[in-house]
């Protein structure tokens, strides 16, 4: 009985939106380099040989190069250059939001904390939690994700160009995110903070442990809802049946995992073990579906990787209602301070 209430509310809550818009099917060959192509060439197999050279590399494909224009306002704003630009200027500014820890924090200091919110978070996505991390001690900055908030151009409602029915875009522009994220850490790394961690919902939470992968100064990750496979979640999950039209009928879901190999978490846990993980994950979640996220969850545990896990109990949606927002607040700020924040002494 408890599982259809909170499959019944999940449901409501994703019908909340009406401006879900389904995109016709495209691979997007426009967003990858336009030379080096095999002569011939299928679409499929030309992103296929791209993403074969990018899992060679995943360093060379996942680091920024470096960049001395950032800007931080008075409002504590941070603006700064993506290192990947896209065809649309406004997408190809980042914009962080700053919150200093509270001077009275104990180890307030040093640590700092780089916060991804979930896809489509408007601008007060997070900012709640970012309040939250800064009065326990740890300096919060909360990246607005591609296409979102004021990098989102005119012609779109809704984030659609970082996950969406164009194959190549969706890679490029999560790629773009944790080449944002990078930067932002180097930023924080500039400021003096030398116990970074970060903090990722949902879509945030897959590029968070991207990011984390190929990131050295961060040493905490708090990932809150989980999956191994990128491509699984757009083709199950109920926020996302709108991008699953535009891809039905053009490409199957074994390609489109292995298309989407690059920003799938699954192909980094190596890289994260000697880091410390909390993975968060909900018992009645329809968007990041539960055997995927227990999936993850037994990665982790049979390749012995340290981590600590938490089980909401409630959806995806519903997360974000209290009380479930309250403890899930509570849970990822507890972890982060006990893992970030200096004990007395």
């Amino acid at each position: 009985m408890l599982e259809n209430f909170f499959h019944s509310w999940e449901r409501h809550l994703a019908s909340v939106s009406k401006d879900r818009v389904v995109r016709p099917f495209e691979w997007g060959l426009d967003w990858l380099p336009h030379n080096g192509h095999r002569p011939g060439a299928a679409p499929a197999e030309v992103i296929g040989d791209w993403v074969a050279e990018a899992m060679a590399d995943t360093d060379r494909f996942f680091t920024p190069g470096p960049t001395e224009h950032y800007r931080l306002s008075e409002a504590n704003v941070l603006t700064f250059p993506s290192a990947l630009e896209t065809p649309h200027p406004a997408n190809n500014t980042v914009v962080c939001r700053y919150f200093p820890a509270s001077p009275a924090a104990t180890g307030a200091s040093r640590a700092a904390v780089l916060v991804l919110p979930q896809w489509n978070a408007d601008r007060g996505g997070h900012i709640g939690l970012c309040k939250l991390l800064a009065w326990n001690g740890m300096s919060a900055l909360r990246l607005s994700l591609p296409y979102h908030d004021e990098r989102m151009p005119a012609e779109l409602t809704r984030a659609d160009y970082i996950v969406s029915s164009n194959v190549a875009r969706t890679l490029q522009v999560c790629r773009q995110a944790v080449l944002d994220a990078r930067r932002a850490i180097a930023w924080l790394a500039a400021q003096g903070y030398d116990r970074i961690g970060i903090l990722g919902t949902s879509l945030g939470s897959c590029l968070s442990l991207l990011t984390t992968a190929h990131e050295p100064l961060i040493r905490v990750q708090a990932l809150n809802h989980v999956s191994p496979y990128f491509a699984d979640v757009v083709w199950r999950g109920i926020s996302t049946r709108h991008v699953r039209a535009g891809l039905d009928g053009h490409i199957d879901l074994d390609l489109l995992r292995a298309l989407w190999t690059p920003i799938s978490p699954r192909w980094y846990l190596e890289r994260v073990r000697d880091r410390q993980t909390l993975l968060v994950y909900a018992r009645y979640d329809l968007t990041f579906p539960v055997d995927l996220s227990e999936d993850l969850i037994r990665e982790f545990r049979e390749r012995r990787i340290p981590h600590e896990v938490f089980a909401l109990r409630c959806g995806h949606y519903s997360t974000g209602k209290a009380p479930f927002k309250f403890v899930d607040g509570f849970v990822l700020t507890k972890f982060l301070k006990k893992t970030l924040v200096a004990p007395l002494g």
